[in-house]
């Protein structure tokens, strides 16, 4: 197992009517992360890197150090989880990307994070 399998991802989205406004092509998401450490090392999150698609295939490309103006320590078995937003110009989306992560020896490593679904509620069937 590498250390990049060590590293569950799963992601929760909230559609935000209230600060949408589809006649001006606004389309504000929640979207919360949770990381869990699975590995039997601490690890370290360094760096984000983001590609938001909007359903006219424009892609956003968003990097930059830690999350939430955090770079948490993970230790084995524990997770850690935060809350962020992405504005869409369209009503449907997706967000993928990784993180750049440090285990306790030093060792870099990236802890991919699987595409998901930006949409409110009644897009989706």
């Amino acid at each position: 197992m590498t250390q990049s399998d060590c590293i569950d991802i799963h992601v929760d989205t909230q559609y935000l009517q209230d600060h949408s406004d589809p006649e001006a092509g606004r389309y504000a998401f929640a979207y919360t992360i949770f990381i869990t450490n699975k590995g039997p090392e601490t690890v370290k999150l360094l760096n984000r890197h983001w590609q938001i698609t909007d359903d006219n295939n424009q892609v956003e490309e968003v990097r930059g150090p830690g999350v939430v103006g955090q770079q948490p320590v993970i230790d084995p078995g524990q997770s850690f989880h935060y809350t962020s937003r992405a504005v869409l110009r369209t009503e449907i989306g997706t967000m993928q990307g990784s993180y750049e992560m440090q285990a306790a020896d030093g060792k870099l490593f990236e802890a991919a994070i699987p595409p998901f679904l930006l949409a409110p509620p009644h897009t989706v069937h």
